[in-house]
């Protein structure tokens, strides 16, 4: 059976030289709108179907898909130590923590403030390495830091004044504690070239660490919608699959620093997803809040680009 190539490592490396030209921007802001706009497909689904059974069944097609993409690309299974280590922590804690607990607060709070709270992530992963490694802070970051967790505060405080469920809340702030701490924990690891085996790995240790919870604390009851249909086959092959391809794209064309300050439009993206799908309202700190922690993950980010 004919076999595609890999992407030689050269090429990965020619291609991360080039600058960040239109082409570049556009991907950028598409990786942007579908990562934001899962938590929007996420609150649809929910609203249906059991959260943990939907998410575990949803990372078992996604990570098929990927997976079996990546044999036919010629992608291999045989990984280092460090991305097998990699793999697993990313796998539990970003897909099985993260998202499963965010699938199960999406029953109770709004997409949007989910979105504003996992947004945090790039802010809390710098404030984590300046406290747990001694990590510099530039000014500009520092600056950024301190806007972005005033932005989170004034949302917090608004939502929870106006009745947010706590419980819900909570959940989606343990998801965002367990992402920062798995992205910290593996600093340094790298696909290899491999990224889209590796993906589909993560995928599949997380469908396997959320169906067992699934089977003990959810029961079988869905309500049958197309909305239910269009939002599973969305989450599972756009934010799912297309912005974790797109996102490697980026890397490989401008570089990973650069890549990553395109997460500073998750915040707007996802609150505006959210307003024109589900209906769901704004208020005046909320907007503010969107813009200060905008602001903010853009400074840590440009900030790092500078120390570069």
């Amino acid at each position: 059976m004919h076999r595609a190539r890999s992407w030689p490592k050269e090429a990965g490396q020619a291609i991360a030289g080039r600058g960040m030209d239109i082409r570049a921007i556009a991907m950028g802001v598409a990786f942007a709108v579908m990562w934001a706009s899962a938590f929007t497909s996420a609150r649809m689904i929910v609203a249906d179907a059991p959260p943990l059974t939907a998410l575990a069944i949803r990372f078992l097609i996604s990570g098929a898909i990927g997976v079996g993409v990546a044999a036919w690309m010629g992608q291999s299974l045989r990984l280092t130590r460090m991305q097998w280590t990699a793999t697993a922590v990313f796998g539990l804690c970003q897909n099985a923590l993260y998202l499963g607990l965010n699938f199960v607060a999406m029953q109770t709070i709004e997409a949007s403030l989910a979105a504003i709270i996992a947004s945090a992530m790039p802010l809390l992963v710098a404030l984590g390495g300046w406290a747990a490694f001694g990590e510099r802070v530039r000014p500009l970051g520092a600056v950024g830091l301190i806007a972005g967790i005033t932005g989170v505060g004034l949302i917090m405080g608004a939502r929870i004044t106006g009745g947010v469920d706590l419980y819900g809340l909570t959940l989606c702030i343990l998801g965002v504690l367990s992402l920062t701490a798995a992205t910290m924990a593996v600093r340094g690891a790298s696909s290899g070239g491999d990224f889209l085996m590796i993906v589909g790995l993560q995928m599949l240790i997380g469908s396997a660490a959320l169906a067992p919870a699934a089977l003990l604390l959810e029961t079988w009851e869905v309500n049958w919608t197309l909305a239910l249909g269009a939002a599973f086959i969305y989450t599972t092959l756009i934010p799912g699959l297309a912005a974790t391809w797109v996102w490697f794209w980026l890397v490989n064309r401008i570089g990973a620093v650069r890549a990553a300050t395109f997460h500073f439009l998750t915040p707007f993206f996802g609150v505006a997803v959210a307003a024109v799908l589900l209906g769901e309202a704004l208020g005046a700190l909320d907007a503010l809040g969107v813009a200060v922690i905008t602001l903010g993950i853009l400074a840590v980010q440009l900030s790092k680009q500078a120390g570069r």
